[in-house]
C-alpha cells in the first residue's frame, strides 16, 4: 500500500505512530497531510531512500527496521538525472509513475529475485532470431511460446514460465521477459551495452541502481524519449515508453501530477 499526501485511515495512523517512534513528533490523526508529508521526507532523506514523500513498503520496512542495501537511493536518482541533463523532478516523476515501486521480491518462494514479465510472443520471435523453428514449441506449449500475448499469471510465477522457456532456449527466455523496476525488455541488452542476454539478467538481480542504470541506457539510446523528457513533453514520453495506448492509463497526466509535485517538493526543502 503507498500512503501518501491525502490518504486517510488507520494505515496512515500506524505510519504516524512509526514516524514518533523514530524521532518525530507529528500528530496521530489519521490524515496524511503536509505535516506527515514533511516527515516522511525528512525520514527518507535521513535514511538515504528516494525522498519522494511517499511512504510504500520499502519507507514502512525501514521504519521496522528491515535494511536493504539494494534499494534504490536518492543519490542514484541525482546521479541519473545529471547524466541525463534534464530535472531530478523529472526524473523522480518518472521513477514513481513508470517503475513498478519494488525492484525485488520481497518474501514468498521468489524472495531476492528481481520483478520480471514474461512475453510468450516474444519468445516466438526471439526463438526465429535465435534459428529455431517456434511452431513445435507453440502447439506444445502456448503459454510460453505464442504468436499473441498472454498467458501472464503475475508476481513470482512469471519466474516459472522464464525458466521453462529457458529449457528450451535460456538467452530467448531472458530476452522475452521486462525486468526489474523500470521493466526495460532484455532483448534491448546488446543495444545498450551489455555483453549478453545472461548478464544483463545478472546485472538485474543485484540492485535497482543497475535497473535505474538499464532505464538511463534506454533513454540515452531513443532521442525521442529523451527529448520528450527534456521539455517535460509527458504525452510524448508516455507514447514511445508506454506505447500508443498509453492515455487509456493516464500515463501523461500521472507523469505530469507527478512532476508538478516533485519540483514543489524540492522548493520546499531548498
Amino acid at each position: 500500500m503507498l500512503l501518501r499526501q491525502g490518504s486517510i485511515g488507520p494505515s496512515v495512523t500506524a505510519l504516524q505512530r512509526e514516524l514518533n517512534a523514530v524521532g518525530y513528533d507529528i500528530s496521530v490523526d489519521g490524515d496524511f497531510g503536509n505535516e506527515t508529508m514533511r516527515a516522511v521526507r525528512s525520514y527518507q532523506r535521513k535514511q538515504g531512500l528516494v525522498t519522494d514523500g511517499i511512504a510504500g513498503p520499502k519507507t514502512r520496512a525501514l521504519l521496522h527496521g528491515q535494511q536493504d542495501a539494494r534499494l534504490l537511493s536518492q543519490i542514484d536518482l541525482v546521479d541519473a538525472a545529471d547524466r541525463l541533463g534534464v530535472e531530478l523532478a523529472a526524473v523522480m516523476a518518472v521513477n514513481e509513475v513508470e517503475s513498478r515501486g519494488n525492484g525485488f521480491h520481497f518474501g514468498g518462494p521468489r524472495n531476492g529475485m528481481p520483478i520480471i514479465l514474461f512475453e510468450r510472443h516474444i519468445m516466438r520471435r526471439q526463438l526465429q532470431h535465435h534459428g529455431i523453428n517456434p511452431l513445435p514449441y507453440q502447439r506444445a506449449k502456448p503459454d510460453i511460446v505464442n504468436g499473441s500475448p498472454g498467458g501472464y499469471i503475475g508476481g513470482h510465477r512469471e519466474h516459472n514460465r522464464r525458466e521453462r522457456a529457458g529449457e528450451i532456449h535460456t538467452a530467448a527466455s531472458i530476452e522475452s521477459s521486462s525486468w526489474g523496476l523500470f521493466q526495460i525488455m532484455g532483448f534491448h541488452w546488446k543495444r545498450l551495452g551489455y555483453e549478453s542476454a545472461e548478464n544483463y539478467a545478472a546485472d538485474m538481480a543485484i540492485n535497482e541502481a543497475n535497473q535505474l542504470d538499464a532505464f538511463v541506457r534506454f533513454v540515452e539510446k531513443d532521442r525521442g524519449i529523451h527529448a520528450a523528457l527534456r521539455r517535460h513533453d509527458w504525452a510524448g514520453f508516455a507514447s514511445r515508453y508506454n506505447g500508443p495506448n498509453y492515455a487509456a492509463n493516464d500515463y501523461d497526466t500521472k507523469l505530469a501530477a507527478a512532476y508538478r509535485r516533485h519540483s514543489q517538493g524540492m522548493r520546499l526543502a531548498a
